[in-house]
């Protein structure tokens, strides 16, 4: 009867991991779907409903942290760093799918070497993202955790090199505009994806100094 006023914690790290687990397998997807673009139009297709499927998911463990959020009346973390890490997490799987929506969108029938090269950058950013908020649950890992955002600044600022680069190489050699405008978007919506794990990182950062 009255355990509806008793305190609460929530499951919260439990739902933080699983949302991470997700941005992994997003991006792990992303890479094949950007790999097989010269290959197999069939399989890209497949592979991009696959992102949508695991974006899906992710919506998922994003509504039900923020239930738990709402009903718990204690929390291991301030309440609006709940609030910022689950949207930044759920930002990052939202962009992954829209750059595969851009792709199928697009009707991108091939793949360049420097969206490869961003792709794989992306991948990287979501698994370290994935490393750090696996060892949140406690404060003692506080030095690894800001070791792994310092990271993730850095892989962001590989992804702004090689999209400088990719662009410069599009405007110069690309001479369809059709072709130009649609990797512009989807070098664009790749370099999105790691400055928003960047965002992560640096909500993570927060917490860590915030609590430690």
């Amino acid at each position: 009867m009255f355990a509806r006023f008793m305190p609460q914690e929530g499951k919260f790290f439990g739902l933080f991991n699983a949302l991470a687990e997700q941005i992994v397998l997003g991006s792990e997807a992303l890479v094949s779907l950007l790999a097989v673009l010269n290959e197999s139009e069939e399989e890209a297709i497949r592979l991009a409903k696959l992102i949508s499927k695991i974006e899906n998911h992710a919506d998922d463990i994003t509504h039900e942290t923020m239930r738990q959020l709402h009903k718990s009346f204690i929390t291991p973390l301030d309440r609006d760093e709940i609030h910022r890490l689950t949207t930044g997490l759920d930002d990052i799987l939202d962009l992954i799918q829209g750059v595969a929506h851009a792709i199928t969108l697009y009707n991108v029938r091939g793949v360049t070497p420097e969206a490869v090269k961003l792709g794989d950058i992306c991948h990287a950013c979501c698994k370290r993202v994935k490393d750090a908020v696996n060892l949140l649950h406690s404060m003692d890992n506080g030095n690894e955790i800001l070791k792994i955002c310092f990271e993730l600044d850095q892989l962001e600022s590989d992804a702004d090199r090689e999209m400088r680069g990719a662009m410069s190489r599009l405007f110069r050699e690309e001479p369809d505009v059709r072709e130009l405008i649609k990797f512009k978007a989807v070098y664009e919506l790749l370099e999105v994806v790691t400055d928003r794990c960047d965002d992560v990182a640096n909500i993570i950062e927060g917490i860590v100094l915030e609590n430690s």
